[in-house]
């Protein structure tokens, strides 16, 4: 049950849920680069559990925003996936931000659900991992021109800004013939 602010009303939010209920965003947020991170690596969710202590079970639930990661665990996760801290909390829309625990009370708005990042989901992460594995630095090249052109993308990097590995330079903005010219 939750209790309601004295002030205005507006039922304060319990264990950092909103106030239907459902799994704050942050949480959800966190969960989700967890995942991101666990998948780029190719571990599974029993792999991460074992390493953590927990059963995968424990890591569906922290994935999904199902269950809030306190400190200490986050500090874990950190050190097993191999990023900083901060690494779970970039990339937060100003939406989620605004569904803090701090700030339900005072957003009595639910968020809005955005359609999932395309950067999250499995197709994605196994389309990189993949493109990774292949070592010829021409193939790979080759590949990233075919998916430019097959997903019509007029914004992408051309070859002459790719570096040898077919990696953006992203230190210069500038096509690295041009810098090597220099």
């Amino acid at each position: 049950m939750q209790p309601d602010d004295d002030d205005t009303g507006v039922r304060r939010s319990s264990r950092g849920r909103t106030p239907s209920g459902r799994p704050n965003p942050v949480d959800v947020h966190v969960g989700g680069r967890v995942r991101l991170r666990r998948t780029l690596l190719g571990m599974s969710q029993e792999k991460l559990g074992e390493a953590l202590g927990l059963t995968f079970q424990q890591v569906q639930k922290y994935e999904r925003g199902a269950n809030r990661i306190g400190a200490s665990r986050l500090w874990d996760l950190s050190r097993v996936l191999d990023v900083p801290m901060s690494y779970f909390f970039e990339d937060m829309d100003d939406d989620t931000v605004q569904h803090s625990p701090m700030n339900i009370a005072q957003v009595p708005s639910e968020p809005q659900v955005h359609e999932a990042d395309p950067m999250t989901r499995r197709e994605t992460l196994e389309l990189v991992r993949a493109y990774y594995r292949i070592t010829d630095p021409s193939v790979r090249k080759r590949v990233f021109e075919l998916t430019k052109t097959l997903g019509g993308a007029s914004l992408a990097p051309t070859a002459a800004e790719l570096d040898d590995d077919g990696v953006l330079d992203e230190d210069t903005n500038e096509p690295l013939g041009e810098a090597a010219a220099e």
